[in-house]
């Protein structure tokens, strides 16, 4: 006699499928693909028990999302993904407020200008402005930043260029799934494993952000910078994308400046796996790792 089971796909399980049929291709053509992006991160969930509100600072589009847990005194600076050619500033809401409430910070998204109509340094301008204009508008307060996937690549570029202006670092930064080689020289290893990325798509963007990867420019090449100095930084991946890599070479870089830094790798996660917060309990643990180190640093 024989018995037959069902069993229920596991959370990990159905986020890979929703992957899977993702109509994204992030090599493709960048009016159709914009989107598609914007419809999907559309349909991620909304913040609960924030206000939000489109302004500029310093002349620069941003989206403003102030927790009801916000106390008015720790600006959070989040720099949106979409491989510097997609997205805007209301992506990810929900995860970066998630990131936010243990700092009881207020969340202060750049809708910086993307390639290829803006390639750099358009995104690095645009964020420094911003940087710059919030330093003297809230002294006293604590900045940090985050940044996810471009974002993520986005946010080391800025403090490399506030370095190299002798501007006071953040006082802490994020970076989720950073993008980080546009000159790599080897294939991925675990590529085959990545749902969301692929090499031929990221040269692509590549290119519109920096034309030629020949010569790197400095704020760009984060992974043979000189990183001494730089605020104290949380890097998360997960083990089965792309840009793996990425991450801990950057981990491994930063800790031989003697910079401040974390390393959390998500097993068998994909690519901003943090998104899917709710559904996977890797997610609601690296969000909260996030957040610990922000409030950890934000008064240092």
């Amino acid at each position: 006699m024989s018995h037959e089971t069902s069993s229920t796909p596991s959370p990990r399980q159905v986020v890979e499928d929703m992957l899977r049929k993702s109509p994204l291709n992030l090599g493709g053509a960048v009016s159709e693909q914009r989107e598609i992006y914007r419809q999907m991160m559309q349909g991620l969930p909304t913040p609960q028990d924030v206000s939000t509100d489109k302004t500029t600072i310093g002349g620069v589009p941003v989206v403003t999302h102030t927790p009801a847990s916000a106390s008015g005194d720790t600006v959070l600076l989040y720099l949106h993904g979409g491989a510097y050619t997609f997205g805007s500033a209301s992506d990810s809401a929900a995860m970066i407020c998630a990131i936010a409430r243990p700092v009881r910070a207020t969340v202060i998204s750049v809708d910086y200008r993307l390639a290829p109509e803006y390639p750099y340094p358009a995104a690095l301008e645009d964020v420094i402005q911003v940087y710059r204009t919030l330093r003297g508008d809230h002294r006293g307060s604590t900045i940090c930043m985050v940044g996810e996937s471009a974002g993520g690549g986005l946010v080391l570029s800025t403090l490399l260029a506030l370095k190299e202006q002798r501007l006071h670092q953040p006082s802490a930064a994020v970076v989720l799934s950073p993008w980080l080689d546009h000159a790599p020289t080897d294939r991925p290893a675990n590529e085959s494993q990545d749902l969301v990325l692929a090499t031929e798509s990221l040269w692509i963007r590549s290119r519109d952000y920096l034309g030629s990867p020949d010569a790197l420019p400095s704020a760009v090449d984060a992974l043979n910078a000189d990183l001494s100095g730089l605020a104290p930084l949380h890097i998360q991946a997960g083990s089965s994308e792309l840009l793996l890599t990425d991450a801990l070479r950057l981990a491994h870089r930063a800790a031989t400046a003697h910079v401040p830094v974390e390393l959390h790798v998500g097993a068998r996660m994909q690519h901003v796996f943090q998104n899917f917060r709710g559904l996977l309990p890797e997610a609601d643990a690296a969000i909260r790792a996030a957040g610990d180190f922000l409030a950890a640093h934000r008064l240092s």
